[in-house]
């Protein structure tokens, strides 16, 4: 039996090559089917095995999968009761409603630039930082998270509309997000290959998370947590023990936002260094501010590339304007809403309404009836303008 890889003639029957170490494999002489080790016969062509067998050799090594390395913030959503839900109904309205909640997922994911990598039964699998990353995006896998939480309501009116049977059954969901390295790659063997494919704690991880979080809540690691110290709310939930974590891990629930929005309102006044070279456009703002206090409504606009000090410029007159009575209303752009041209307006009258995330609708409406009253508008004719402005049900 002669193996095609390095041409050695070998004289007895042999699995392998005794000089190459390739697997010799018999291939039919008819048709070229591999033959089975056992067998008078081909499968394939019906060739009797014996005078009719060339040898082939087949690889000894795969070919070598490549990953990448790369920090990975992962979200897993869960859907609380899937279980109980499915023996209740019918498979095809658990199919509606498993549907309306994997909709609803993908709005939100896609709002804050992640992937769903997977849809595992009622739960899924989401990547921050794969395959497109952000400097932000353990911000973004938590703002994700609440967001799920806020469209809720969405959901469970979804469900309700499509199974009448969930009118007296509210969907409810749990979180649990992680931050960590994994290799990013092609993995597999012969034809199920999963591109994309992560490998790594991470996700089993955040899967573990989600496992000990409490319904409509979003729990996070001490990793995840390092990297959005006062962005979020959080409660300090003890440390934890998990299954296949070999120490007890602190973990976080994550409430809210806390109202940061910039770097700078992270940052202590006293580890900022001071100013510098600014003094002429300082100056210019103030006097600005002079001519405001005389009944002069005054407009500056502040432009320059990134990283110049546009921000800090401003952070510095606030301090200054800080012993005198004022309002300071301010809004800004968001890579969270790209598309919503009205967004800045939106958040300079929520900013102005005093909404806060644990305001009902009716109290929002309420402080929204208040504001218009005081501004002089009727009432009647703009109120169903700014409640749909404001995403507020009337």
């Amino acid at each position: 039996m002669q193996c095609p890889t390095c041409d050695h003639d070998s004289r007895s029957p042999a699995k392998f090559c005794p000089e190459c170490g390739a697997r010799l494999l018999q291939a039919c002489g008819q048709c070229g089917a591999v033959l089975p080790e056992t067998g008078k016969f081909c499968s394939e062509c019906g060739t009797a095995r014996e005078g009719a067998a060339a040898t082939i050799s087949a690889p000894t090594e795969s070919k070598s999968a490549t990953g990448e390395r790369r920090q990975l913030t992962v979200l897993f959503c869960d859907l609380v009761g899937s279980t109980e839900l499915s023996a209740c109904l019918d498979p095809e309205e658990m199919g509606e409603v498993v549907r309306a909640y994997y909709e609803m997922v993908d709005e939100v994911v896609r709002r804050f630039d992640g992937h769903v990598a997977k849809y595992l039964g009622d739960g899924v699998l989401v990547y921050f930082g794969y395959p497109q990353a952000h400097e932000d995006d353990p911000v973004r896998a938590i703002t994700a998270a609440l967001g799920m939480l806020v469209d809720l309501p969405v959901l469970n009116a979804r469900a309700q509309e499509r199974v009448p049977q969930m009118r007296d059954r509210p969907l409810a969901v749990r979180m649990g997000v992680h931050t960590g390295l994994v290799v990013v790659g092609d993995f597999g063997a012969g034809s199920s290959i999963e591109e994309g494919a992560i490998v790594g704690d991470t996700p089993n991880l955040a899967a573990r998370l989600q496992a000990v979080a409490a319904p409509n809540t979003v729990v996070i690691s001490d990793a995840t947590r390092r990297l959005v110290t006062g962005i979020f709310v959080l409660e300090d939930l003890g440390r934890h023990e998990l299954k296949g974590v070999s120490e007890p891990m602190p973990l976080f629930r994550a409430v809210r936002t806390s109202g940061m929005r910039s770097r700078l309102d992270l940052a202590n006044a006293g580890t900022l260094t001071p100013l510098v070279g600014r003094q002429q456009q300082v100056g210019l703002l103030l006097d600005l501010w002079e001519h405001v206090q005389d009944g002069r409504g005054q407009v500056a606009l502040i432009s320059g590339d990134a990283g110049m000090g546009k921000s800090r410029l401003l952070q510095v007159l606030r301090e200054r304007l800080a012993e005198h009575a004022h309002s300071w209303l301010e809004c800004r752009c968001s890579p969270y809403h790209e598309n919503s041209a009205l967004y800045p307006i939106v958040e300079l009258l929520e900013q102005g309404l005093l909404f806060a995330p644990e305001h009902s609708v009716a109290d929002k409406i309420g402080r929204l009836e208040a504001g218009l009253h005081y501004g002089g508008f009727s009432v009647p004719e703009a109120l169903p303008l700014f409640t749909s402005l404001l995403s507020l049900p009337l």
